[in-house]
């Protein structure tokens, strides 16, 4: 631990009333240049987290390539620290202790062999943030603080080669003979109780799982020593530090553990040890913590526990919620050849077999089955046990599996997707949602085949479900069973007013509760509403200012607690995010429940993210930040972020640059269409001079005008380090025509390049083009339309949409014709109702047209798009007799992992723009190729 530098020194006060809060950067000549070097050390902001109390905040401060360190600091003074090699950080309640992983050291890794880095694990600091004092621990397999920031767990990867006590070992080989079965499932490793106030610990060996109660009495553990027949079940006072063995067997092994918020049980599973892991059937029992009487449970011969079994006690520990199967079996071994007589036995020599059966009337095609096999076979369907009548309901089952548990005690938000997983190959994922009864299991069909995206909600005191279905808003009443359109009077639209794919427009969302189930929030593309559930009558919240300003608003700034959203009280003044469609900036308001109006707090033109909010404190912590501003942290009263304190200075980075700026571009394309997008001007703009261009895009570009550009290596082109090399960028938004996705990207992009020309900005014998994924589709189909760009880079782009129709995405193992006919590709029906439309928005079919160099990209890997789609492009530009070249990264999926591999794609595509935009000697690669060669392999 050090104390961190003096630029990071910083608790300023910063008032936001104005648009612009800081002075545009000089653009002064003895500036650093950007390079590669420096994007790789440049420094982000990952995973901020407050404390409970809103004391001390904790964040990853991680670059593009290194090692991160973690960034400690007490809010209301200048109190702070640097935690090397931390990241990903936990926060106690009070903030008094902050923990972090640490990671192994990149360069010890990078020398590394293989074989060797799986030697290294994870490591964990434990920073106390009163003294300074720092506590490394190796080896940690998983860490955690108590709610009530009491105690602290770590518990450690299993030691290797880890030796058994004497005791130990006389006991096991007493058992030499037994026929126990163990596995890693079974086997445990050492647990250390950490007393955050006290400062001891203890630790206890052979810990397979533990829970901490919320209330910060006790500290659960199973404590499973195979070797000696020691299956210990083991409760630890918190107040006192006592740890007691409260159940031992010697034929049991403990499973999963949980407590009762009240302090009166502690539920636990148990079974055979005699029975392989992966089909023991365990019994949940449960044992009274104040007279150490255990309990067994109701049993069923249709429901079993197995080894997936969850436990999770309601709030009131008035239930008792877990998971079970209808069946529990040992996995199936299949016979080997083990004699001469086995060559010529048809039973096991065919079990030799590599076979996957595909049948037409699957439910899920076998690639996507295979993916989904291990969360399959962890699968378990809900049920309760209400404690006081020991009364046991199954919730779930095979036809309705997925249950949506939250703190409600009458009624659970159930639902299914088994009646479309056949058409989900072609149609997109859908759902029927249900109610269900946790006192019977009875379930009521709330809705049918529901788009798995627009998920419905239950009430607090669920008395309603709210819900958006074809274009309006219903709320469903629960004890009458009746449905009531809220929005059919409203005279707005509460469809995504933006969507442009062949399918059912989405609504736009709900917003939180109100107290007692009196309302709910819904929104539309700008307004908030507030519904009465009495009435059925709403009122805009926001005073009809959204849509009439063209902001955006939304509720944020809210406490986040597992399981129980936050409810809003009557007269509650809350915090507003609102986005200006026309200006792109952001800004925060305030709003009251109850009243129509909203009060603006600050706005101007940057971004600004929520990032967190303590869970016991009125404090947030937001970033602010443009294109020439870094996303500093700053922390705030919850509804005064105007008043906000600057935490961090990592802008401080950035001005160790040259630094463009972003500016909104608005023009028409040829069909009328107003358009808008972003331009980045080269750091050295000079009007009147004309610059190349890179163009880059997606869909919509234009909310990313006050984006601060990522500074990393990847797929796409780094923004500043092209601007600070004489590069304008231009990032224009597409809206898709339905059926005609490459001939609207093509006239949106097209007209947007001339508006750049018109401008002065760009030089028309100069614009590149750039996209990778959907991106990379529209590159590769712009240059087969238009010769306006005069280099093209695709990444990982669709070419042939009638062979790529019923490919598989190898990510998921979906098929990826639901993408084609209601998804991004926009196509709307299938290949064999409208094969034209297929052949008139692929590329490879106009090859012949291309007069623009063209670089493709893929790592043959890829699981999202198949690869072969750049292999076809790549051959037809080649029979065409086009420049074209291919770039195939080894073993990278869809975007690329290794950073070899990013940071030579990023010098490569450079080389490429400079060449062709710039006119520079092309590299011998680009002019030359490259032959293929072996390199000697290290010893």
């Amino acid at each position: 631990m050090k104390r961190l530098p003096a630029i990071l020194l910083l608790l300023v006060p910063v008032m936001f009333n104005c648009t612009h809060i800081y002075a545009a950067s000089a653009q002064t000549s003895n500036r650093n240049t950007i390079t590669t070097n420096q994007i790789m050390k440049f420094e982000s902001l990952k995973r901020p987290v407050i404390s409970a109390t809103g004391e001390i905040f904790a964040v990853e401060v991680a670059p593009d390539r290194g090692d991160s360190h973690g960034l400690v600091k007490r809010i209301t003074t200048s109190s702070q620290f640097i935690v090397e090699g931390g990241s990903k950080p936990k926060v106690s309640r009070d903030g008094h202790f902050v923990a972090f992983i640490v990671e192994p050291p990149l360069l010890k890794k990078e020398m590394a062999s293989n074989k060797e880095n799986e030697k290294y694990k994870l490591g964990m600091v434990l920073l106390d943030t009163k003294t300074g004092k720092e506590s490394r621990f190796e080896r940690v397999k998983e860490f955690s603080f108590n709610e009530s920031g009491t105690h602290l767990a770590i518990w450690f990867e299993p030691k290797e080669n880890e030796q058994s006590d004497d005791k130990d070992k006389r006991v096991a080989d007493a058992n030499l003979k037994t026929k126990r079965t163990a596995d890693k499932f079974d086997e445990g490793s050492e647990l250390r109780l950490v007393s955050l106030q006290g400062g001891t610990s203890q630790k206890i060996a052979h810990v397979t799982r533990f829970y901490f109660d919320k209330v910060g009495k006790h500290l659960v553990l199973a404590s499973n020593n195979i070797k000696s027949k020691k299956h210990q079940l083991v409760l630890v006072s918190l107040d006192n530090n006592k740890k007691e063995i409260v159940r031992q067997f010697n034929n049991q092994q403990i499973g999963e553990v949980s407590l009762s918020e009240n302090g009166q049980y502690i539920a636990f599973t148990h079974g055979d040890i005699e029975q392989a892991s992966y089909g023991r059937r365990y019994q949940l029992s449960l044992l009274n913590i104040a007279t150490r009487e255990v309990t067994p449970t109701p049993v069923s011969t249709d429901w079993k526990l197995n080894r997936y079994t969850q436990l999770h006690f309601s709030k009131d520990s008035e239930r008792l919620f877990f998971g079970r199967v209808p069946h529990v079996k040992q996995q199936v071994e299949l016979k080997k050849i083990t004699k001469q007589q086995d060559l010529f036995d048809q039973h096991i020599v065919t079990e030799q077999r590599g076979l996957r059966i595909w049948h037409g009337e699957d439910p899920l095609i076998k690639p996507n089955e295979i993916n989904k096999y291990e969360e399959e076979l962890q699968r378990t369907y809900l049920a309760v046990l209400h404690l006081r009548e020991n009364n046991l309901v199954q919730l779930a089952d095979a036809q309705v599996p997925d249950v949506l548990l939250q703190e409600q005690s009458r009624y659970v938000l159930a639902s299914s997707d088994i009646p479309y997983r056949k058409m989900s190959t072609w149609a997109g994922i859908y759902r029927d949602y249900y109610l269900i009864d946790i006192n019977t299991g009875h379930k009521i069909s709330l809705l049918s085949q529901q788009d798995t995206e627009q998920q419905p909600t239950l009430s607090p005191r669920e008395r309603f479900v709210a819900y958006y279905q074809q274009g309006d808003v219903y709320l469903y009443e629960i004890s009458t069973a009746r449905r009531h359109i809220l929005t059919k009077v409203l005279q707005v639209s509460f469809v995504d007013e933006d969507h442009d794919y062949p399918s059912s427009a989405p609504g736009y969302g709900f917003g939180p509760w109100l107290e007692d189930d009196a309302g709910l929030l819904i929104y539309d593309k700008y307004d908030i509403w507030q519904m009465n559930t009495t009435s059925f009558e709403g009122f805009k919240l926001t005073a009809g200012k959204g849509r009439k300003q063209g902001i955006q608003y939304r509720v944020t700034g809210l406490i986040e607690n597992e399981n129980t959203p936050e409810i809003l009280a009557v007269d509650q003044q809350v915090l507003l995010h609102g986005y200006n469609d026309r200006t792109k900036g952001d800004g925060y308001y305030q709003a009251k429940i109850g009243t129509a109006g909203v009060t603006t707090l600050m706005t101007g033109d940057y971004k600004l993210k929520m990032l967190a909010r303590s869970k016991n404190a009125p404090r947030i912590v937001f970033s602010k930040e443009r294109y020439d501003l870094f996303p500093d942290l700053y922390t705030a009263d919850v509804l005064a972020p105007q008043k906000a304190m600057r935490q961090t200075d990592f802008d401080e980075q950035k001005r160790a640059f040259n630094w463009s700026k972003s500016e909104l571009v608005h023009w028409t394309n040829g069909d009328g269409q107003p358009l808008d997008g972003v331009l980045i001007k080269p750091t050295h703009y000079k009007e009147g001079n004309r610059y190349p261009v890179i163009v880059y895009f997606y869909r919509f570009m234009s909310d990313r005008l006050h984006a601060f550009p990522q500074m990393k290596l990847n797929h796409r082109p780094n923004f500043a380090w092209y601007a600070d090399n004489g590069y304008a960028i231009f990032l224009p938004d597409i809206r898709f025509e339905v059926g005609y996705p490459g001939a609207t990207s093509v006239q949106a992009l097209t007209s947007g390049v001339q508006k750049l020309i018109e401008m002065g900005v760009a030089d028309p014998d100069a614009i590149g083009i750039q996209g990778h994924s959907w991106g990379g589709y529209q590159t590769a189909f712009a240059v087969t339309q238009t010769h306006i760009f005069k280099a093209a880079v695709a990444g990982a782009p669709v070419s042939n949409m009638t062979s790529a129709y019923s490919g598989i995405r190898l990510g998921t193992g979906l098929a990826r014709q639901f993408q084609y006919e209601i998804g991004q590709s926009r196509i709307g029906e299938s290949l064999f109702s409208t094969p034209q439309k297929y052949i008139e928005n692929s590329p490879v079919f106009y090859a012949e047209r291309i007069k623009t160099p063209m670089m493709i990209m893929f790592g043959d890997k890829d699981d999202a798009v198949p690869w072969e789609q750049g292999i076809e492009l790549y051959l037809a530009m080649r029979r065409a007799g086009k420049e074209v070249i291919f770039l195939q990264y080894e073993d990278e999926p869809h975007h690329l992992k290794k950073y070899a591999n990013k940071l030579d794609y990023s010098v490569r595509m450079m080389e490429y723009f400079d060449h062709y935009l710039k006119g520079k000697p092309a590299p011998i690669w680009l002019s030359q190729g490259e032959a293929y060669s072996e390199y000697k392999k290290a010893d």
